[in-house]
């Protein structure tokens, strides 16, 4: 199930909230790259890319505020 919130974070350049080990709270990060073992993002508060391996991430879900519906940013730019 993380796999698709990264991969979300990833096609979409939206950020996600996400529990990370060893942290005491919550906090939103886009998925700015991923392989098989790690995923690499930046944070709202740091914008300097950073690293962790999938297994350290607890739990995932969409940003406050993000529904998750793609469909409303696929026609973004055009007019009717």
């Amino acid at each position: 199930m993380l796999e698709r919130f990264f991969r979300y974070s990833l096609q979409h350049s939206k950020a996600i909230r996400v529990w990370l080990e060893g942290e005491k709270k919550y906090q939103n990060i886009t998925v700015i790259d991923m392989d098989e073992e790690n995923v690499h993002f930046i944070t709202a508060r740091k914008k300097t890319p950073q690293t962790a391996r999938k297994d350290a991430f607890l739990s995932a879900s969409y940003a406050r505020g993000d529904d998750g519906d793609t469909l409303k940013y696929q026609n973004e730019g055009e007019t009717t």
